[in-house]
């Protein structure tokens, strides 16, 4: 099937070429040029594994292209998939302009019986507004389909390309039918692929990214418990977790979460609660949790070395949101650097990924190390940000090599604690007495 994704951002990019590599022909849309001819040539803008490959194997099969002529990609296709940026406001509200901006654009050049599928995080009636303005600008109605996304930054391209389920919200037959033939190559059993109304769709991909920032931020909240009380958090976890009714996953843990979902996605859930005379009372708890949770590395520093940190040194392991991307978009580790940095302390952070993201996020308020042993080798105290595979393997004893520091905050419980106290350090982690 001829398919055009507007779009080459996170989303756009990892669902054109998945699609791609599924049999569909491709066109990927973007307004930045230069970004589409390092694309036509295998440059990827993103740190996401397996991307690279996917996106070069497509291109070399014919099946792949990227293009700045919205016009053109869109007159043959099929479906038309909309994965561009949706920012909060001031309020919390997703900004919908380049949305409605791409359907003005695409209205007039649509074939007569292609579908406008929405894969950009929306609120909820937002189909319905697309549909209409581009009925009143072509003078005829098409079908505008809503299909979240439920990509994971890290492992997106198998997420895609064995999703859990695809959920499609439309009341046409025919849409369900085309995109039914396009999720194909993927689903490993029908039943996987969810079909529902359009509101209930984009009301789903809200309420899932909520859930689990909900999880998240209520197990945070019972370490924070468990360090005054004596308890273990790891245990507690393992304990609630074996229930059936509850499960073991987003139960670790950390620091808080991050990047481009969760905090927008809260946000803008919370914001339509508003908007329809509806407080978001638990929504409004998770994002506290989550706002002072980032904080809680930098406040074990500063209670363990005074209010003024003039003269000591913090390595920062780990920049990214997470591991396996270079995403820094409301990382922890912002909100740790600048208050480190404030209280006069010397921040050298390591990242296998983000060192680049991370200059532009922090510029100058921290030092950037090009290996791990530069970051830790004058430090006065390590922190542990990002669970990187990298760092949850290293050896305490290389460590110990590298610098003479031998106090770690182990901010996502990564490491062997036993394993590192034998070889002389003192680790503090998360939720753990």
């Amino acid at each position: 099937m001829r398919i055009s994704v507007i779009g080459t951002g996170y989303v756009g990019l990892v669902a054109g070429a998945c699609f791609a590599k599924g049999g569909h022909a491709v066109t990927c849309v973007d307004i930045d040029v230069e970004k589409v001819r390092a694309l036509r040539h295998g440059v990827i803008p993103i740190y996401e594994p397996d991307l690279d490959a996917v996106v070069k194997e497509g291109v070399a099969a014919g099946r792949l292209d990227f293009t700045t002529d919205t016009a053109a990609a869109v007159r043959e296709a099929a479906a038309v998939f909309v994965a561009v940026g949706t920012p909060p406001g001031e309020d919390g509200s997703a900004d919908l302009r380049h949305v409605l901006g791409v359907a003005r654009t695409i209205a007039r050049h649509l074939r007569p019986d292609a579908i406008v599928v929405m894969k950009s995080t929306v609120p909820i009636g937002t189909c319905d507004k697309v549909a209409a303005l581009i009925k009143d600008l072509a003078g005829t109605g098409c079908e505008v389909v809503s299909n979240p996304e439920f990509l994971r930054e890290g492992v997106a391209v198998r997420d895609f390309l064995q999703p859990d389920r695809v959920v499609v919200g439309t009341r046409s037959e025919r849409a369900r039918g085309v995109m039914r033939d396009l999720y194909a190559p993927f689903l490993r059993h029908p039943t996987q692929l969810l079909t529902m109304d359009v509101r209930s769709a984009e009301m789903t991909k809200y309420a899932a990214n909520a859930m689990l920032a909900t999880r998240i931020s209520f197990i945070n909240e019972i370490a924070t418990l468990c360090e005054a009380v004596g308890a273990d958090v790891g245990e507690v976890a393992r304990g609630i977790g074996s229930d059936a009714r509850i499960g073991p996953h987003f139960l670790q843990a950390g620091i808080g979460y991050g990047g481009s979902c969760f905090p927008k996605d809260v946000k803008a859930l919370m914001a339509t609660g508003r908007a329809h005379g509806h407080g978001m009372e638990v929504m409004a708890a998770v994002e506290a949790v989550n706002a002072q949770q980032k904080a809680v590395l930098a406040r074990k520093v500063l209670q363990r070395f005074g209010s003024d940190l003039t003269g000591r040194t913090v390595a920062l392991l780990g920049l990214a949101f997470k591991p396996d991307t270079d995403d820094m978009r409301e990382a922890p580790a912002i909100v740790v650097a600048n208050l480190l940095s404030q209280a006069g302390a010397t921040v050298v952070g390591h990242d296998p990924a983000a060192l680049a993201t991370a200059r532009k996020e922090l510029g100058d308020a921290i030092q950037y190390a090009p290996t791990w042993q530069q970051a830790v080798a004058a430090a006065d105290v390590i922190l542990i940000v990002t669970e990187w595979k990298l760092y949850c393997e290293l050896d305490p004893r290389a460590v110990a090599h590298a610098t003479a520091c031998r106090l770690v905050f182990d901010g996502r419980n990564a490491l062997d604690v036993e394993g590192w106290r034998a070889a002389g350090f003192e680790v503090e982690g998360m939720g753990r007495a």
